[in-house]
């Protein structure tokens, strides 16, 4: 098959959630023989390291990301009913590149990569020429608003972000509902996702979990594990990941710090947030901003630890924590979509006393975080590699092949 995959970045390298997933995707079609070509956004001139990406897509065509300043957004969100997310990847030059690739190619299988991109999906149907239309949805992104705006709720000085946030998810709830009814196929990247997704559509949802290339995350032989060592990765201008390390750092560490005063958190990812410059350089918080792999900070860790009270979907950070053989400590949301196996090798802890006491009782236990780091990689290997996914993503095609 003749695959268009439209992605919100470059899939390679993999700086961000939706390019691990999309990384994983081309290099399941590349490997079942189907014809990728790729239309992404790109904040910078495509480089050498991005060779292996030329090597698994039949074509890659780029146009800059967009910007948006603050104000054009909140002017936006006061004259229209849209939301945010509807407009936030809208760009001329990305619209005319896909409307060049749908006129001058015959596709099989058009594939967009989260709900941002359905913005383009009028331009879709009108240039898709008997294309079938998939839409990966990397989040059910209402729900996901609306916690959001649940947990801005407990706290006066979110309360700004808590009304923007609860406006939001009942914007999104009508554009979820909208792009869910215009396409031919759904991927939910969780059973609870597609829960969440099933009464906006008669499409077909498929479950694909995100995924990982586990080979690519063995810890080396002479690596060692920094004692006392939490690390916590991500893009740090999410508003999850914020909101993540905010509340740890002010209700779960200082407990910790008590009984181990010389715990150090290290803060892995770019564009760490404003609110987070505070933080960095204070009681052994590090914030690495960009780093080019994360995987050497996986592999120091003593712990990683996931204190996430927002989101949705099957997070990425955890399968590389846990691909890296790392004791993983995680809140149930941050763990959402993992099934029973996996979640079985990773602690849960829900409220900050609950958390600082898993932390220091795992600190105190190398045979216990040794185990629980090898039974992770086991479990990672066995669900959440490529090769165990991609067959849901390919049995999606043959149907819409077939019907």
């Amino acid at each position: 098959m003749k695959v268009l995959l439209l992605t919100p970045d470059i899939p390679f390298p993999s700086e961000s959630g939706a390019a691990i997933r999309n990384w994983g995707i081309i290099g399941g079609l590349f490997d079942a023989g189907h014809q990728v070509t790729l239309l992404s956004f790109t904040e910078r001139a495509i480089g050498a390291e991005s060779k292996p990406l030329y090597e698994r897509c039949h074509a890659v065509h780029t146009a800059p990301l967009p910007r948006r300043s603050k104000s054009s957004r909140l002017i936006k969100l006061a004259t229209s009913s849209s939301a945010d997310m509807e407009s936030r990847l809208a760009s001329k030059a990305y619209e005319a590149a896909l409307r060049r690739l749908l006129r001058n190619n015959s596709f099989d299988i058009v594939q967009f990569s989260g709900l941002e991109l359905g913005g383009y999906l009028d331009v879709i149907m009108q240039e898709k020429r008997g294309a079938k239309v998939v839409y990966d949805a990397l989040n059910a992104e209402a729900e996901l608003q609306r916690v959001i705006a649940e947990v801005d709720r407990r706290s006066l000085r979110r309360a700004p972000a808590q009304l923007y946030s609860k406006a939001q998810a009942r914007r999104l709830a009508r554009f979820e509902q909208r792009v869910c009814r215009g396409v031919d196929a759904i991927v939910a990247v969780s059973e609870e996702d597609r829960n969440l997704l099933k009464p906006y559509t008669g499409a077909p949802i498929t479950v694909m979990s995100n995924g990982i290339h586990v080979k690519d995350y063995r810890q080396p032989d002479e690596s060692q594990r920094a004692r006392g060592q939490l690390v916590f990765t991500g893009k740090m201008d999410y508003r999850p990941n914020v909101d993540a390390i905010e509340w740890f750092c002010a209700n779960i560490l200082p407990p910790v710090r008590q009984q181990l005063p010389g715990i150090q958190l290290k803060v892995v990812g770019r564009n760490p947030h404003r609110r987070l410059g505070a933080l960095a350089g204070k009681d052994g918080i590090t914030l690495t901003g960009w780093v080019e792999s994360a995987l050497p900070y996986l592999h120091e860790a003593s712990l990683y630890v996931v204190p996430l009270r927002m989101g949705s979907g099957t997070r990425l950070k955890i399968l590389q924590a846990m691909a890296a053989s790392c004791a993983v400590i995680s809140t149930s949301i941050g763990a959402a979509g993992l099934n029973d196996e996996a979640r079985s090798a990773i602690a849960i802890a829900d409220d900050a006393p609950a958390f600082a006491e898993a932390i220091v009782a795992l600190l105190g236990d190398d045979k216990r975080r040794e185990a629980m780091g090898e039974l992770a990689r086991r479990q990672v290997l066995a669900h959440y590699d490529w090769r165990a996914l991609m067959p849901a993503l390919l049995q999606v095609y043959a149907r819409l092949e077939l019907g």
